[in-house]
């Protein structure tokens, strides 16, 4: 179990985290927040890349950092761009990694070409990383993040970049990860994680806006989202969450108290509750 307890984190003047404490325990945890909110700075300090100003970080009531490298044995760890060797194939890319974590080569040659038909590299092992999509390098990072077979998995912002066909792959395989360890995975792309996430924590002001599912996320925003067309006055009070296009033409979601004048009630998605609670002040 991963707690967070009263952790702030502060650059000279600037609070990037505010008092955050949590909880995480085994499966999917999506951290959904804008850029800028401390996404990146909270998954840093549990990769013990960055240290907390105030509070502590414990791994079954230890405190990590008095843990060391007994820790970061348990941890896998994919950063929004990972350095690798551009001329390297992945199969010698992952035992070079596997040499630095001190894995014996025939052991870690077994979990390599355990990892590779896991993230679906088999076909791809011996090409140069330089020839690679984003999507296959990501896999690529994927796997060395899992060489350890990590207790706790955590990953920056990984699908940026990706076409949604390998977003949907990524997806799929964070799921399989997910059975008996801790996946906390960093986005601010909402359909990353609505499908896999079981707990979805998001940051606000710096601070813990709330941990919890998405259908109860979901829920908070029920009888408030309604759909207009296009060109309808949004009344003061009333925030334009989005539009589509609908078989009649463009349509506008809202968020209102009370239904608008043309309006039909909509059931709220996540991305919906993404777009309330992060609403851009001054827009109607």
């Amino acid at each position: 179990m991963l707690s967070i307890e009263h952790v702030t984190k502060q650059y000279g003047k600037l609070t990037a985290l505010d008092d955050i404490s949590l909880t995480f325990t085994s499966g999917v945890y999506g951290l959904l927040s804008p850029n800028g909110a401390g996404k990146t700075t909270l998954i840093k300090m549990l990769a013990t890349l960055l240290f907390p100003t105030k509070g502590q970080i414990l791994w079954d009531g230890e405190d990590i950092l008095a843990l060391g490298a007994k820790y970061r044995g348990m941890l896998g760890y994919l950063p929004q761009q990972f350095g690798y060797y551009p001329g390297y194939t992945p199969r010698q890319f992952l035992r070079y990694a596997a040499a630095l974590q001190c894995i014996p080569k025939k052991t870690a040659d077994g979990r390599i070409e355990r990892l590779f038909e896991l993230v679906g590299l088999s076909d791809a092992t011996d090409k140069k990383l330089k020839k690679l999509s984003g999507g296959m390098l990501q896999r690529v990072g994927i796997a060395v993040a899992m060489l350890n077979d990590p207790k706790l998995l955590l990953l920056d912002e990984p699908t940026a970049g990706l076409d949604p066909r390998e977003r949907v792959r990524f997806r799929n395989l964070i799921h399989a990860l997910s059975e008996d360890r801790i996946v906390i995975l960093s986005t601010h792309i909402v359909s990353d994680i609505e499908t896999i996430a079981s707990q979805i924590v998001m940051l606000k002001d710096h601070r813990l806006y709330c941990c919890d599912s998405p259908a109860h996320i979901r829920e908070k925003f029920k009888d408030k989202i309604f759909e207009v067309p296009s060109g309808t006055g949004i009344g003061t009070g009333d925030y334009l969450l989005s539009e589509r296009q609908g078989n009649a033409g463009t349509v506008l979601r809202v968020l209102s108290d009370a239904c608008p004048t043309g309006g039909t009630p909509a059931e709220p998605g996540l991305e919906d509750a993404f777009l309330a609670i992060y609403r851009e002040e001054g827009r109607p």
